[in-house]
């Protein structure tokens, strides 16, 4: 799965079993009943509030994780790897064009392409954060 598969598994899967710890998982497979049937595998068609299911990540990781400005706080707040080299790949993914060894400005830029993406996707953002 794409890293920003894994992203948008984890906030949209959360929202459709917020009761379940594991609806990320769910992810795998499209028919047959596993043992986590509750969360969709396929793209929701609900709006998502994305803030209150990211505010409850980052507190269930006792640390300040600012996940409405940073791309790696945002990660890390959903136990996806935040390294460089992931960073990196999902630049990729979006389509980033410029310079990956100026990680400051691929940050931002892939802050915003998420947020952006999110709420395309049916994710309904704070109004803080531009998009």
């Amino acid at each position: 799965m794409s890293i920003f598969g894994k992203i948008m598994s984890a906030i949209f899967g959360q929202s459709a079993a917020a009761a379940s710890t594991g609806g990320a998982a769910a992810s795998g497979g499209t028919g047959g009943g596993s043992a986590a049937a509750t969360a969709p595998a396929s793209a929701p068609a609900q709006s998502v509030d994305v803030a209150p299911i990211l505010d409850k990540a980052v507190a269930a990781k006792h640390e300040k994780l600012e996940w409405r400005t940073s791309i790696v706080d945002l990660m890390k707040a959903l136990d996806i790897d935040s390294s460089l080299a992931s960073r990196k790949e999902l630049a990729k993914e979006l389509g980033y064009t410029g310079d990956t060894n100026d990680s400051a400005s691929m940050n931002v830029w892939l802050h915003k392409q998420v947020m952006a993406k999110l709420a395309a996707n049916g994710g309904k953002l704070p109004p803080e954060i531009k998009h």
